[in-house]
């Protein structure tokens, strides 16, 4: 389960500076303005602060930078961490300097004088977010004892504002986790495990088997895992934090565990990085952890489809049509465009069971969308201004990328099939937009929709500013973000 570094509160005490032994961090504005703590900082390190102001060091330095001062004269700790942020910063640089502390926190303890920074909750949650390591198959790695005691001005008020911020670093951190866990161990069964253990915090949680799957006609879903040993399943998490009989928000996760492409096999290099194609679902499921763990008052629904791709005797191939939930047919051109195929039974149940307000899918879909957005911004796609905007304002204040994308008839002709009533590719061209055209197809007239296709956001190949090489997380605060200011506003 996700481990966040113990945070506690306290009234500023300058005295205890002196002789505390790990590392120090202290709040200076760019203008050289040292407030007390700093002032009684550069006091004891024998005026090193002032002379960092002197030599413009703060000035040239950007906005949530961090300069250290290793092993500073005069003092016990054993660096004095100079965190660059306005009295009065934005949320977003509160939280990248926040994050540069947790980058370098290591071991023991840290000590943070944020003294009365009005944005001292937002340098919580930054350096709670990038405070991650991800070691449990490392045979020489102890637990990491980790704790950051915050000086300020209110305590008792900054630890209230704090606490709903932790429980969305909680769930960005389960979805690291995830995403970040090999297939070899999270195969579908431990994954539905781990959500039922979400149970004690108050979600309902349901798991299909494949028997029902079948019964309920799943047949797009259920063809794409019917290579592997690993059964597929369909998880249902329920929060219900608002009103009884209000319809509650739906989000659907794509969890393919592992894609190795099925029949239409991908290449071998990189191949193993396929163990974050659930990374939809993994968002799904961090989400919901965060709205149980801060008592949303809203309704939501998260749903995610857990299967895995593998060539086999059984396996679906190549002009195979199969049966979807909806009742349209599919003929499947490519298995390795599997995710669609999971989403849209998921999609529809999602609408059949719950009659959703507005319903978000998440999937690392395409790789086309890579190629148009790069790794800053997930595609977005919707049938909805409303909610799509909604979203990309959420997206916007969590500072989150995402980019909106176009949907189309002419996008969605290139699905049509000689023999069944659609493709499950539209070609190389718009890949990205005709795999939400597929998925529209699965979405009712009057269901608010938006798709967002975050293959190239959902795991990185270098660090973040909130996190470190690997799982990002991205989309847990944007979506808390949504349900806040949809249900909770």
């Amino acid at each position: 389960m996700p481990n966040l570094i113990a945070t506690s509160f306290t009234a500023v005490d300058l005295d205890a500076l002196a002789g505390f032994e790990g590392r120090i961090a202290v709040v200076v504005a760019s203008d050289g303005k040292l407030d007390a703590g700093a002032r009684r900082i550069n006091r004891l390190s024998k005026g090193a602060l002032a002379r960092l102001v002197e030599a413009g060091k703060l000035e040239d330095a950007k906005a949530g930078a961090v300069i250290t001062l290793n092993f500073p004269a005069g003092m016990a700790a054993h660096a004095v961490d100079v965190l660059v942020l306005d009295r009065r910063p934005s949320a977003l640089d509160a939280r990248k300097a926040g994050a540069a502390l947790g980058k370098i926190m290591g071991e023991g303890a840290a000590l943070l004088i944020a003294g009365s920074n009005a944005k001292t909750a937002q340098i919580v949650l930054g350096a709670a977010m990038r405070a991650y390591e991800f070691n449990p198959h490392k045979t020489n790695t102890d637990d990491k004892s980790r704790t950051l005691s915050v000086m300020c001005a209110k305590p008792e008020e900054v630890e209230v504002e704090v606490k709903p911020l932790l429980a969305i670093a909680e769930g960005a951190h389960m979805t690291r986790d995830l995403v970040n866990e090999p297939a070899n161990v999270l195969t579908t069964t431990e994954f539905a495990d781990r959500l039922e253990e979400m149970e004690s915090l108050g979600l309902e949680v349901e798991v299909l088997e494949e028997a029902e799957l079948e019964k309920l006609g799943m047949g797009t879903l259920l063809c794409v895992g019917q290579g592997s040993d690993s059964p597929s399943k369909v998880v249902v998490m329920q929060w219900k934090g608002g009103e009884k009989d209000a319809k509650p928000l739906a989000l659907v996760g794509k969890g393919v565990v592992f894609d190795t492409g099925g029949i239409s096999l991908k290449p071998g290099a990189g191949m193993e990085d396929m163990t974050m194609d659930m990374g939809g679902a993994g968002v799904v499921s961090g989400v919901m952890r965060s709205l149980a763990l801060r008592g949303a008052k809203a309704n939501v629904v998260g749903l995610v489809g857990l299967v895995e791709n593998m060539p086999s005797g059984n396996a679906v191939r190549p002009g195979d049509v199969v049966t979807s939930m909806k009742g349209d047919t599919v003929e499947v051109i490519n298995t390795d465009a599997e995710g669609r195929l999971v989403l849209c039974d998921v999609m529809w149940y999602a609408q059949d069971r719950f009659a959703p307000v507005g319903m978000i899918d998440l999937a690392t879909l395409t790789g086309a969308i890579v190629v148009g957005l790069g790794h800053e911004n997930a595609g977005v796609f919707s049938n909805n201004d409303d909610l799509c905007n909604a979203f990309l304002k959420a997206a916007q204040t969590e500072g989150e990328g995402a980019w909106r994308m176009p949907l189309g008839q002419a996008y969605d002709d290139l699905l049509k099939s000689r023999i069944a009533d659609m493709k499950n590719i539209g070609g190389r061209a718009a890949g990205s937009v005709s795999a939400a055209q597929f998925l529209q197809r699965f979405v009712k007239e009057d269901t608010p929709w938006v798709h967002l296709d975050i293959a190239g956001v959902a795991s990185l190949k270098s660090e973040s500013t909130l996190a470190p090489t690997g799982a990002t997380g991205w989309g847990v605060m944007a979506l808390n973000r949504l349900v806040s200011d949809m249900f909770e506003s």
